[in-house]
């Protein structure tokens, strides 16, 4: 869908118009009269004549001609046949405010059933979601919502808003927000944050979060998008969206929320969305270069700082400036945390800071210049430029707080300070970053004052570093990203349940993957022979497509190297399930145990690989990439591993053939695409000094 005139409406019709205060439809008006929007509006309300000095009509069709905007500020049941006129009319977009849809449903499934009123309440909203997205889609309407509040575009001084909204100076920070008030507050942060546009786009029923993202990368002066999502949504459409942010250099922050039950129940009540798996999300994110937040206050930070592109920088070598002891401290310990490296400085600019420096201070990195230069406004600037122009250097991180109301002459000393610093931005070789130690140490004006001259403005000492980690991560490739797109939207094959283990093992030799020698075993008298064709020692087990836990269930023994115990083992195994086979492998010699899946129910497939075996769980370190995957891909994800060196040698052991796991589960991969396969999940692989084999496998269709 074409979002041009929504965004950039000439003409906007308000359905529902009306003067009585707190109304969605009153504010909505009485906002394009704040922002002084320069184009059309009227009222739709068959009985008015006028709201607020709008003039209104009985409908849509009585309009001169269709608007480029339609907001729909009327109750639920209404709303679908407002729509369905808007796109029989022409109508480019519409905003729909209400609740009572298809999140009903969803905080009555977080709430327990509760029968009655509720339930047929429920039904409804569902109904009524249901007929809203079929009469847009019906006629390609962009539409925003339900259960949002609207669209706001500063650069358009436009708000197609139903919540209060003041005068605001535009920027380059873009939000797109699953969660109302979230943009609400967003709206009134001061803290150097200057937005661009901001799409509160609720329950998204007939345009996904992506489909704003792709949008609005799209839009001359947006540097950053920040996005807040409740559910997974359309993992190729996400994947297009992030390719073009990529394509145009915008940066991306992301706060997905549902990582532990009750966040994804309370996503679920709010939005009418089940959220998802959080780790492939993840790998998603940070594949395509953007970052990923930690909570709000993180998010609308990390977009601010990304939309400086000149403070970007694709190496890693961080000089922290302060005037404060503990604060040297305090983030050195933060930098080591998130593995942001602090160099020394060479001889050349350690001669040049003591020049510069009172004898009370100490040269080092986090540098501590000590209050006693405080408002140097000349020092300031050559300790920023003489520290940005050290070799090691490629960062520099400058602490600076600025309480609220300071006049005379203490202000005239912060002035002085921040002065200093900016001139030090300019003359430096390195880009410079600021941050308060405190959030609310960040003084709006202040904080714009830096970011127009290209220096990031940062509310918080951790939060800094993390913007900091932020503009060192490489740019995602448009081009990998759209191959994810692609593998998203192919359609999975016809569900065909689960496969017995001898039947994935199957597939994964169709594929190439090696895995260890075995064959089923119709009766006792064929395992013994099957002994005899292996060599012992094997291994004999249930197969079955419901045997999913062997070794819980008593369905697996190890280690059986003559006749008498392959019989004895094979009776057990056959008296344990009837309706399950008895599969004989050769027992594969000691390795390091890997843990590989591939799965497509994410928001896009992925390849999971960690450490662990029957201990995966438990050691929790694993790595995600988003598939398709190629094997030098895999290898630097499992050399990423907090144990990689028990693959690649340490404490005295003997590196193992991480190519050959690499290879294995890249073709894993390979087979979960190429067969439109749900799951497969080998587990473990053994890693030797030379090649890796799949011991045990499972496979869903």
């Amino acid at each position: 869908m074409d979002l041009r005139r929504l965004l950039h409406p000439r003409s906007i019709a308000v359905v529902g118009a009306t003067d009585r205060h707190g109304s969605y439809a009153a504010q909505t008006l009485l906002n394009l009269h704040t922002l002084g929007y320069p184009g059309q509006v009227w009222g739709v309300n068959p009985r008015r004549s006028e709201a607020l000095g709008v003039q209104c009509f009985p409908s849509l069709s009585d309009l001169p001609f269709p608007p480029d905007a339609v907001v729909v500020a009327i109750p639920a049941a209404g709303a679908s046949a407002v729509i369905e006129e808007a796109g029989a009319l022409g109508c480019g977009g519409a905003v729909v405010y209400g609740a009572g849809f298809g999140e009903m449903a969803a905080a009555a499934g977080r709430f327990g059933p509760s029968g009655g009123a509720d339930s047929a309440a429920a039904a409804g909203g569902v109904e009524s979601e249901r007929e809203l997205r079929e009469a847009a889609l019906r006629h390609g309407l962009p539409m925003c919502g339900p259960n949002g509040n609207g669209i706001v575009a500063l650069h358009e001084r436009t708000a197609l808003w139903g919540d209060a909204l003041l005068p605001l100076e535009p920027g380059a920070v873009a939000l797109v927000s699953q969660s109302g008030n979230l943009a609400v507050n967003a709206l009134v942060s001061r803290r150097g944050l200057r937005l661009h546009s901001v799409v509160s786009c609720g329950n998204s029923v007939a345009l996904d979060p992506a489909d704003w993202v792709a949008a609005l990368a799209e839009e001359a002066g947006v540097r950053s998008i920040a996005l807040y999502l409740e559910a997974d949504g359309d993992g190729a459409h996400l994947c297009e969206a992030l390719a073009r942010c990529a394509d145009n250099g915008v940066g991306v922050a992301v706060l997905k929320v549902g990582a532990s039950e009750l966040g994804a129940a309370a996503a679920a009540a709010h939005t009418g969305a089940v959220a998802g798996d959080q780790r492939p999300f993840r790998a998603l994110v940070e594949e395509a270069g953007a970052a990923w937040a930690g909570d709000v206050h993180e998010l609308l930070e990390l977009a601010k700082a990304l939309a400086v592109p000149e403070a970007r920088t694709r190496r890693g070598g961080l000089a922290v400036l302060t005037c404060s002891g503990g604060d040297s401290s305090l983030a050195a310990d933060e930098a080591e945390r998130l593995g942001l490296r602090l160099p020394q400085f060479g001889e050349a600019t350690v001669g040049r800071l003591r020049a510069l420096l009172p004898a009370a201070a100490t040269v080092g990195n986090p540098l501590d210049y000590t209050a006693l230069v405080w408002g140097e406004l000349e020092t300031l600037r050559d300790l920023v430029a003489v520290v940005g122009d050290d070799p090691a250097v490629d960062q520099v991180l400058v602490f600076y707080d600025q309480p609220a109301g300071i006049e005379g002459a203490v202000d005239e000393s912060w002035t002085a300070v921040r002065e200093g610093v900016l001139a030090g931005a300019g003359e430096s070789a390195s880009p410079v970053i600021v941050a308060s130690t405190l959030p609310e140490l960040l003084d709006d004006a202040a904080a714009w004052r830096f970011i127009e001259a290209g220096v990031p403005a940062v509310a918080g000492l951790r939060t800094g570093l993390r913007c900091v980690l932020a503009l060192q991560r490489p740019a995602g490739d448009p081009a990998r990203l759209r191959e994810i797109a692609s593998a998203s939207a192919r359609p999975p094959l016809a569900a065909n349940g689960w496969l017995a283990e001898h039947e994935a093992k199957e597939l994964l030799r169709s594929g190439g993957v090696p895995v260890v020698q075995g064959r089923l075993a119709p009766g006792e008298d064929d395992a013994v022979a099957a002994l005899a064709e292996l060599g012992p020692p094997v291994a004999l087990k249930l197969s079955g497509p419901t045997v999913w836990h062997k070794s819980d269930r008593g369905g697996l023994v190890l280690d059986v190297w003559h006749e008498p115990d392959v019989r004895a083992a094979y009776r057990r195994l056959a008296a344990l399930d009837g309706a399950a086979s008895v599969l004989v492998e050769r027992m594969a010699p000691p390795g390091a145990e890997l843990f590989v899946a591939a799965r497509a129910d994410a928001v896009v497939p992925a390849l999971v690989v960690g450490l662990g075996g029957v201990w995966t769980e438990a050691l929790d370190d694993v790595a995600i990439v988003p598939l398709p995957a190629d094997p030098e891909r895999v290898e630097r994800a499992l050399r990423s591993l907090r144990g990689a060196a028990l693959l690649t040698g340490g404490r005295g052991r003997r590196p193992l053939d991480v190519a050959a796991a690499a290879r294995l589960a890249a073709r894993t991969g390979d087979l979960l695409l190429g067969r439109g396969l749900t799951l497969i999940e080998v587990n473990p692989v053994l890693v030797h000094e030379r090649g890796a084999l799949a011991v045990d496998a499972l496979a869903a269709g």
